[in-house]
């Protein structure tokens, strides 16, 4: 028999908050290309579906084999040195043989550095006061190996977005403040020399942003911006996207294009939208009290999200250097809007079958 308290944690309000998201997602990319709106519908049907798999699968129990997927993406992030395929100057991706597919660990790996920091932190909770310095650098280790081996790619990005999360649930959890301090000098210290180790294309896009000049991707961007005006153009008006002025539009660009078409008034409700989702996600950690599976997966997927908006609209708008970070459940892309929807799949898991140990019925679920 299925049990109905699944559906009294399930949190029906975080999907309501993702499916306009989506459902924009589709309507703007039908207009840019109806090619890639046809792949959009496909990955949208995937992700729904890896999203009831991972909702399915009881993590709690099995919990001692998060390890295993933890160090499994390792040694996948490792062999990328090994075998790795390079696209662009950068050797992010592996072929999976026979099929002439490639993967990106280093996307395969954010679910699992998550996973990680919640099985750590569950087995072991903060103290009084935070952690300590010991435990800090055990955390550490796991967040900076990763990071490491994400940065050589090179894919400095990504490996900052996991470094942000990684320390960021650290932050939220506790630790105490005067190894924060530490970090905060160290780190102003080794500015020089960190940005001298950087990658010309890297420090290319820091001096675009400096410049007083933007770069022609993000002229675009803003003329596209600047053009909707306070309600926007119809779709035969919005010249920057459908005259392919705008690069990128359907993913990198995106926001451009929303803004193009639906003005400042949409740029507002989108930007709501995305903050209510985020708080509201980061409100479910902060209520989770000693559960350490939800507090630390709310807080991981809430930063997730909020950088990946927070520097995509920056992008756009001239006020960050130009990265490739798409725009969360809204930019075209199948990576991206997957592993959301499987984050999201495990986090309704750790809220949908939490009374297994909340209540003392000893009752079990079973699916017909």
């Amino acid at each position: 028999m299925f049990d109905r308290r699944i559906l009294t944690h399930f949190d029906f309000f975080l999907i309501l908050l993702i499916i306009p998201l989506i459902l924009t997602s589709l309507y703007l990319v039908s207009e840019i290309s109806p090619a890639l709106f046809r792949k959009e519908l496909l990955y949208v049907g995937i992700g729904f579906v890896i999203f009831f798999v991972f909702f399915l699968i009881p993590w709690r129990s099995i919990r001692w084999l998060i390890p295993f997927f933890y160090w499994i993406t390792i040694l996948l992030l490792i062999s990328v040195d090994i075998f790795g395929v390079t696209k662009l100057g950068a050797q992010r991706w592996l072929e999976l043989p026979f099929i002439g597919l490639t993967i990106q660990p280093s996307e395969l790996f954010k679910p699992a550095f998550i996973l990680m920091l919640a099985y750590l932190i569950h087995e072991n909770p903060p103290q009084e006061g935070g952690y300590g310095i010991k435990d800090f650098a055990k955390f550490s280790f796991y967040i900076l190996l990763p990071f490491i081996l994400i940065a050589k790619e090179p894919d400095l990005g990504t490996a900052l977005v996991l470094l942000i999360i990684g320390y960021g649930i650290l932050f939220l959890v506790g630790v105490k403040w005067q190894i924060w301090l530490s970090i905060l000098v160290t780190l102003a210290v080794a500015a020089p020399f960190l940005y001298g180790n950087l990658h010309d294309y890297q420090k290319k896009r820091i001096h675009d942003f400096l410049a007083e000049k933007p770069s022609y991707h993000v002229q675009q961007s803003i003329i596209a911006i600047g053009s909707g005006g306070m309600t926007g153009k119809p779709k035969e008006d919005a010249t920057q996207t459908q005259l392919k002025f705008l690069p990128i539009a359907s993913s990198d660009f995106i926001f451009a294009y929303f803004v193009e078409r639906f003005g400042f008034a949409g740029a507002v409700g989108l930007i709501t939208l995305y903050a209510l989702l985020i708080l509201h996600i980061l409100s479910l950690g902060i209520h989770a009290k000693n559960d350490y599976y939800i507090k630390v997966t709310a807080y991981g997927i809430a930063f997730l999200l909020f950088v990946y908006t927070s520097v995509n609209i920056l992008m756009t708008i001239g006020l960050a250097p130009v990265v490739g970070v798409p725009l969360p459940l809204l930019s075209h892309g199948g990576s991206s809007f997957i592993n959301f929807m499987l984050l999201f799949g495990i986090l309704e898991n750790f809220l949908a079958f939490r009374f297994n140990f909340l209540y003392n019925s000893g009752s079990k679920v079973t699916f017909l």
